[in-house]
């Protein structure tokens, strides 16, 4: 399938989904969500991909943020379908049952941001920025950037980072929690690549459940997601993969996985 906004590439159990706009530094607009998502129906779910890399195109940004020129047109009904569209992309990546890397290499601003943060995983270049510089605008962001950024660095830094709307290294930003790690520039989509590949050969049913038991946890409280921990941890026991897991252990040779 033929895209204008994005690049979708396979290598090996790896899926790469590349923002390819690089003259306006990967800004997200409704034409690039829609392809997006259409990449999610027709490429992922009819592969055989385990892991995804998130990257953009060019050396200046990963996504620089939404498209100004569109959301300067909105008004408010027309930026409540613009911001449920982006919402919804990004909660299909996040609750996609392989795990999804962002390798920033550049910009990660405002809509950007929000990408990354729907991404299980993040690897930033030494040259990566973040922010949600929203308030700048009028704005707040509008694709989870007050929800998922508190979630992940606290909500009194969260706060400080949407009400200033300012920047941070990515130095700062892997202080903070915001990614995972930092990497020479020239490594970042190499780095991403390893750790998605790696990820990928894990025991397929525990890492669905291991995405499941995070995700529907974290909108628990602490009882119930334990007892979410409970049933997912029992239906692991009743697999062909577990028997196999701790078979090979005991065994002392490497497992081979079939999903089962």
């Amino acid at each position: 399938m033929s895209y204008e906004n994005i690049l979708w590439e396979v290598d090996g159990a790896v899926g790469v989904l590349t923002i390819n706009r690089p003259k306006s530094m990967n800004s997200l607009n409704v034409a690039t969500f829609n392809e997006i998502a259409n990449c999610l129906d027709s490429e992922i779910a009819t592969s055989d991909v385990r892991a995804i890399v998130v990257t953009g195109a060019g050396e200046k940004a990963f996504v620089a943020g939404a498209d100004i020129h569109e959301i300067h047109d909105l008004n408010g009904q027309t930026g409540v379908e613009f911001s449920a569209l982006g919402t919804g992309v990004f909660e299909r990546i996040e609750n996609l049952p392989i795990p999804v890397i962002a390798a920033v290499g550049g910009f990660a601003l405002g809509g950007g941001c929000e990408f990354s943060m729907a991404c299980h995983l993040r690897i930033a270049s030494e040259k990566a920025k973040f922010g949600q510089p929203e308030i700048k605008l009028g704005l707040i962001p509008g694709y989870g950037g007050t929800q998922r950024l508190p979630r992940l660095v606290g909500r009194g830094r969260a706060l400080e980072l949407l009400l200033t709307g300012r920047m941070v290294s990515a130095n700062e930003a892997l202080q903070i929690g915001l990614v995972n790690e930092v990497v020479p520039h020239e490594q970042v989509l190499i780095r991403a690549k390893e750790l998605a590949a790696q990820l990928a050969a894990v025991a397929p049913l525990a890492r669905k459940a291991m995405l499941d038991a995070v995700r529907i946890g974290a909108d628990q409280s602490l009882r119930d997601g334990l007892q979410t921990e409970v049933s997912l941890f029992g239906y692991c026991c009743g697999t062909a993969d577990k028997n196999e897991g701790t078979g090979a252990f005991l065994e002392k040779r490497d497992a081979v996985f079939t999903g089962k």
